[in-house]
């Protein structure tokens, strides 16, 4: 999956808002993330689209690092307890897009739409 196609799935999930949260940071701006309800469920580099940054409940990580090529730790990234880092050139398209749906529905149903 090459970034346009990522970017177009991100964006049909609905409600989803995409934002460069880090432009004024040096090489920040770079990491395109993406928001459903005011709160990040995926982001990556549109620079070097190597490796998608999703949230995952914390009991599937150890299976799907065990059971899935391309699941790593995610990069510069503070909580490994939630996140999960998914190499695009070798985890499956579907599995990506399960990923990231799954992502989506974690923080849309954690965090009610701002009116």
């Amino acid at each position: 999956m090459n970034i346009e196609a990522f970017r177009e799935y991100c964006l049909s999930l609905g409600d989803v808002e995409e934002k460069l949260p880090f432009a004024k940071m040096a090489g920040g701006d770079s990491v395109l993330a993406f928001y459903v309800n005011g709160h990040t469920f995926c982001y990556c580099n549109i620079e070097e689209f190597k490796t998608v940054i999703v949230k995952c409940q914390s009991e599937r990580i150890c299976e799907l690092t065990e059971s899935v090529k391309g699941i790593c730790p995610p990069d510069n990234h503070f909580n490994t307890k939630y996140w999960i880092g998914l190499d695009v050139l070798v985890v499956e398209t579907e599995t990506l897009k399960e990923l990231v749906a799954n992502s989506y529905d974690i923080v849309k149903s954690k965090y009610k739409k701002k009116a």
